[in-house]
């Protein structure tokens, strides 16, 4: 288990504890330099909603426990930062929907993929994918590099903390993406099929609740909630949310 050295009574406690987590898990090759700036940013916007999972994030959560479920072949991405801060959450889902998690990573190397692999088998993960010679056309970074027997073959790729390229081309090639990104602007905030704008770490154990409950519901009512759910205009919620908030601080 990764430790903190975070006071308890710090007004930012949360805030410093995540950054530690992070931050040690550079120290044991999981997480990477380049990771801990994309963690600022996201935190930005954290901030900027005031650190609460906001309705908008409530509707997109909703509508990707529906795709979830109705998916035929859903498979799980996951880089450093989703790791560490997000683990447990990522395996128990891997779990409640019977998918793969695969691991994908921008700054990758064959010994940081076997530590997050074993990462996640400590969790308690099974199943779980490197990434092989299979790749997606029209990206040179090494997300490019992915599973034949997970994102080659998927309906529906889960990724949080995405970069906006592998969105773009996992859609073009005809796949669903559900994302969580704290950035309403991103390219992968604005390509994705849905998009949940909140923190991973009060997204997923709330994305996992209702799964659970929704699972009572026919494919009929699931499919229901997914055709009333509108990504660009929930998109639009958030930025207007912001915007107002803005306002009121000032």
């Amino acid at each position: 288990m990764i430790k903190t050295s975070s006071d308890p009574k710090h007004p930012r406690f949360l805030s410093n504890f995540y950054r530690d987590l992070l931050s040690e898990g550079v120290r044991k090759g999981i997480t990477s330099l380049q990771g801990l700036t994309a963690h600022g940013r996201g935190e930005t916007f954290d901030y900027l909603m005031g650190e609460k999972t906001c309705s908008f994030a409530r509707v997109s959560i909703q509508a990707a426990a529906s795709l979830l479920l109705l998916s035929k072949f859903p498979v799980i991405s996951v880089n450093g930062n989703t790791v560490i801060l997000s683990g447990k959450g990522l395996v128990k889902l891997s779990q409640l929907i019977n998918c793969p998690l695969e691991i994908n990573l921008y700054h990758a190397s064959k010994l940081r993929e076997r530590k997050i692999f074993t990462y996640l088998q400590n969790l308690g993960g099974m199943n779980i994918l490197l990434p092989d010679k299979t790749k997606i056309k029209g990206i040179y970074s090494n997300r490019k590099m992915i599973s034949k027997s997970g994102q080659k073959m998927a309906d529906l790729v889960f990724i949080p903390l995405e970069d906006g390229d592998r969105t773009r081309a996992l859609i073009h090639l005809g796949k669903k993406v559900i994302t969580i990104d704290l950035n309403p602007l991103s390219r992968t905030a604005n390509d994705a099929t849905i998009t949940i704008v909140d923190n991973i770490v009060r997204a997923l154990p709330l994305l996992i609740q209702v799964i659970t409950q929704f699972r009572q519901l026919s494919r009929n009512e699931l499919q229901s909630k997914l055709n009333s759910y509108d990504n660009k205009k929930n998109l639009a919620r958030a930025l207007r949310f912001i915007r107002k908030r803005l306002a009121e601080l000032a």
